[in-house]
């Protein structure tokens, strides 16, 4: 009797948060796509190569591994290399966490070398989330996600983490679905992620300590620190966060 035919698995994904403004939550992006990764049972291999902050690998129950990619104002090669190495050989999903000082090194480098091509061909796929963001830095984070959109080659797939904490993702009256970065772009996007903007004395506020003191939310929910209620709005909003995540990796 011939055995049924079985689907083929997916490809490995090495997720690498992108985006030129700082500032805006790729850390806390980061953080959030490990912990959604860790929690469906797939093991995952954590970087943080920001060379000015070291969030991610603050963030004691990720165990991120800190890489320093930059020498001066250009590319590490070395260390470039090394991470390259690691990304090729790694059986488990990798999350990328990277600094605004070196997003313009960095994304050229990858670009000069065919890294997403190398990662495809390798059964690797290369999945970078960038983030745009309300308030003051929304054009710059728009222009972030649309040189992006447009250098990267379709081997790359692309998620964009809408931040509305700083205030509404809207221009001209236009939300960013509407707008021409993404119309012009929406081909490139695997799914948007939006973060929304919590009552900033109740769901904001536990955010920002759960933040401040780099808790994942199972940490925070098991904290003394967080009251009853507070971990229920902690509940809510990683159910949230969570499900859409899902729908995009």
């Amino acid at each position: 009797m011939t055995a049924a035919p079985t689907l083929a698995e997916p490809a490995s994904q090495i997720h690498m948060t992108l985006q030129g403004k700082g500032g805006v939550g790729k850390s806390m992006v980061s953080s959030f796509l490990a912990q959604y990764l860790s929690s469906t049972g797939r093991p995952v291999t954590c970087i943080d190569t920001d060379p000015v902050n070291d969030t991610l690998s603050g963030y004691a129950a990720l165990n991120a591994r800190r890489l320093d990619l930059l020498q001066g104002n250009q590319i590490n090669t070395r260390r470039f290399d090394e991470m390259m190495e690691l990304l090729m050989s790694s059986d488990t999903s990798v999350v990328v966490d990277n600094g605004a000082a070196s997003f313009l090194p960095l994304t050229s480098y990858m670009l000069e070398n065919g890294v997403a091509d190398l990662l495809a061909a390798s059964g690797r796929q290369l999945v970078v989330h960038t983030v745009v963001t309300g308030g003051q830095a929304i054009m710059d984070t728009l222009t972030g996600f649309d040189q992006l959109a447009r250098q990267l080659p379709d081997t790359a797939q692309m998620v964009v983490w809408l931040n509305e904490y700083f205030g509404d993702i809207s221009a001209e009256g236009k939300s960013f679905e509407a707008m021409k970065a993404y119309q012009a772009n929406r081909h490139r996007v695997k799914g948007l992620v939006r973060i929304k903007r919590y009552t900033s004395e109740t769901f904001g506020k536990d955010m920002e300590m759960m933040l401040d003191r780099k808790f994942t939310f199972d940490e925070a929910v098991s904290s003394p620190d967080f009251g009853l209620m507070a971990k229920q709005r902690l509940t809510m909003m990683k159910r949230d966060i969570f499900g859409q995540i899902a729908l995009v990796v």
